[in-house]
């Protein structure tokens, strides 16, 4: 069901990840069951492979618990 998350470069797998995120909420609201299935499966997969290449990636302060708080 599509390229191996591994096989993909650097650029096409962040591409891949992209494209997923934009449709995502279409796929959401719109798809069929099978359609909705397939792209949840084959988000996670795309992501694993991202966490895998990048497992020290930049962590935004804001996104953590505590940088909430302090927004709150």
């Amino acid at each position: 069901m599509g390229i191996d998350p591994r096989e993909l470069t650097e650029e096409d797998l962040l591409r891949e990840l992209r494209h997923l995120h934009v449709t995502r909420t279409e796929t959401l609201r719109h798809g069929s069951e099978d359609a909705l299935a397939h792209h949840t499966t084959r988000m996670a997969e795309m992501e694993r492979e991202y966490m895998r290449r990048f497992p020290e990636r930049e962590v935004d302060p804001g996104r953590l618990r505590e940088g909430a708080r302090q927004r709150g």
